[in-house]
């Protein structure tokens, strides 16, 4: 195996992609983005050494490797199979990495598409918000064969603290929608339970009194807590259209694989009503406020 670098291609520079694609630049690697309508991440990453194509199929005849980290499947798609897509790159060898939160189904058949021209996928969705994707420390969980696992762990450690290997394609969506559906339970709770305890003479300060000092506090309660306890719209940057596209895409897996689902359905529905009601652009722990008004209770 050369021991040259491999180039780095990186498609979707949003919240999380602009601070992995970042640091992967900055960590020595040669890197190629795709050009965006949105130019400040893009003109950032080539400020800093980075090359800009203007189409995937431009970016995969560069690179080694290739990072797709897009809003979910029907985008991926696009971006293989489409006109100037990655499967049409005269590149045999070709790893594309799908960071995306994408429906498995869809990622198995990609994977047997790009096989087809001699590229693999891989399936590397990820964990936590855009402030450890800045810092290149977000969790990754990985499906992909052993031999793949070793060429692209070097680069995943660039964005990535908390790497695991869960085994073949298909496997890191799976538990990926798994991990959203445990997260967006919590949101569903604490907005509920929130809302039961205004209702019922309870402050906001005084259920986080309880909650969180004592053993029902997490990592995701603090950055949910945020908006409702000091109002800070950036604590998680993950919307509620992007949180309801999960949950169909879990409620896909579980039918798929025939699995009772009953609780995430009911999750669903509370992110499926703040979506219909127009309100999907907002951020997750907004969610309490949303079910606060559904009460009748104001801010």
């Amino acid at each position: 195996m050369s021991s040259t670098p491999p180039v780095i291609g990186f498609i979707g520079l949003g919240y999380m992609g602009h601070g992995m694609a970042k640091n992967i630049v900055t960590k020595g690697y040669k890197l190629v983005v795709m050009g965006h309508r949105n130019r400040t991440p893009v003109d950032h990453l080539v400020s800093l050494g980075a090359r800009e194509a203007s189409d995937a199929r431009a970016v995969a005849e560069q690179c080694d490797i290739v990072h797709i980290c897009v809003t979910g499947s029907p985008q991926v798609e696009q971006l293989v199979q489409g006109e100037r897509g990655l499967a049409q790159a005269n590149r045999p060898g070709l790893i594309v990495i799908d960071c995306s939160t994408s429906d498995p189904v869809s990622t198995l058949a990609m994977g047997e598409l790009l096989r087809a021209s001699g590229k693999v996928l891989v399936d590397a969705p990820l964990s936590r918000t855009p402030k450890e994707a800045e810092a290149g420390t977000l969790d990754t969980m990985v499906g992909a064969d052993p031999e793949v696992f070793a060429r692209i762990e070097p680069v995943l450690r660039c964005w990535a603290a908390n790497i695991v290997h869960l085994g073949p394609l298909g496997l890191g969506h799976k538990m990926k929608l798994v991990n959203n559906f445990i997260a967006m339970g919590y949101a569903a709770l604490y907005a509920e339970a929130l809302a039961v305890a205004r209702k019922g003479g309870l402050s906001a300060e005084q259920f986080h009194a309880v909650i969180g000092s004592g053993r029902l506090r997490n990592g995701f309660y603090d950055t949910f807590m945020k908006w409702t306890l000091e109002r800070d719209e950036n604590a998680h940057l993950f919307t509620i259209s992007n949180a309801h596209k999960d949950m169909r895409y879990f409620s896909s897996m579980a039918n798929a694989v025939g699995a009772l689902h009953p609780v995430q359905s009911m999750v669903n529905n509370s992110f499926a009503a703040m979506n219909a009601a127009g309100q999907g652009d907002r951020f997750v722990p907004m969610l309490s406020t949303f079910v606060a008004q559904q009460n009748g209770l104001t801010d």
